[in-house]
């Protein structure tokens, strides 16, 4: 059994990086190994935010991200600084700057790069996309 992090880079929409990550994620659980982690990084972090609303006909990956991390009790971690700079803002971060508004819930949660780094140190690989 190996332990991966997967790091998604790309956003939910517009590219096929978010699609292509989640069904490596869902494969790779399919197939016995741990996954420590789904970090979302740089663009990647479009793809907790809870405004994405896509066509009844679309797939809604972002909901398909908390199925997966539901059932397999999967973290799903945005990096703070990506998803600030970028308006994707969760309770925490919108009432320490005085906001009353957030778009990001669970089980997405904020973290930053020295959790990926933390982690990496606990997995066998590093697969992003």
């Amino acid at each position: 059994m190996s332990k991966f992090i997967i790091q998604v880079n790309g956003p939910a929409y517009g590219t096929s990086a978010s699609v292509n990550a989640l069904r490596f994620t869902q494969a790779v659980l399919s197939g016995g190994h741990q996954v420590v982690c789904v970090f979302f990084y740089q663009d990647g972090v479009y793809n907790s935010t809870e405004f994405s609303l896509p066509a009844s006909d679309e797939y809604d990956v972002v909901q398909q991200w908390k199925i997966l991390a539901a059932k397999y009790q999967v973290p799903l971690v945005n990096c703070v600084s990506a998803a600030l700079r970028r308006g994707i803002i969760a309770v925490q971060e919108a009432q320490e700057n005085g906001l009353s508004h957030w778009n990001v819930e669970q089980p997405f949660i904020m973290g930053g790069l020295g959790e990926l780094v933390t982690g990496v140190e606990s997995a066998d690989r590093l697969i992003c996309f």
